[in-house]
């Protein structure tokens, strides 16, 4: 049996793109109990309040919620543990200079399988957006849902 080639999604933040200004991206492993592993197999995860601190020169992701697994017993995990995220040296050293600044969060965005099975978070640098920024990146998707509704019924006129 082949393996599967790119990232089978498990969760994602949607909520994160219209509160945050998404400043950069870093992909990260996680250090995960195997109750949780079977449990993400299902599918079964939510980021919506999680978010990632740096701490004594490590990352760590809190509030993630991995439900525990139903077949697990006493070796199950507890649902909303932290986690350590793994990152290169280097690139700590850049979230630790860039989260002292103010304003500036690490806000989960994706949790997937890679390549190689391996659980994957997508952890984003963001500034969280102010009430009118917001207004206006909704404005500005609804503009551009409408003119694509009008160029798609220009199109069917034409060809009929």
């Amino acid at each position: 049996m082949a393996k599967q080639t790119g990232r089978k999604l498990i969760a994602q933040n949607k909520r994160a793109r219209h509160d945050y200004h998404i400043l950069d991206t870093y992909e990260c492993g996680l250090v995960l109990t195997g109750t949780e592993v079977k449990s993400l197999r299902q599918g079964r995860a939510s980021l919506a309040d999680g978010f990632a601190q740096v701490d004594n020169g490590e990352v760590w992701l809190h509030n993630v919620h991995i439900p525990e697994y139903a077949q697990g017993t006493w070796t199950n995990h507890s649902a909303r543990r932290k986690r350590k995220l793994l990152l290169h040296r280097s690139e700590i050293n850049k979230l630790i200079g860039k989260t002292q600044e103010t304003g500036v969060t690490l806000v989960p965005l994706q949790l997937y399988f890679s390549d190689g099975g391996r659980a994957k978070v997508e952890v984003a640098l963001a500034r969280g957006k102010r009430e009118y920024d917001k207004r206006q990146a909704l404005r500005e998707k609804q503009d551009r849902r409408e003119a694509e509704r009008a160029m798609a019924a220009v199109r069917r006129r034409q060809r009929a």
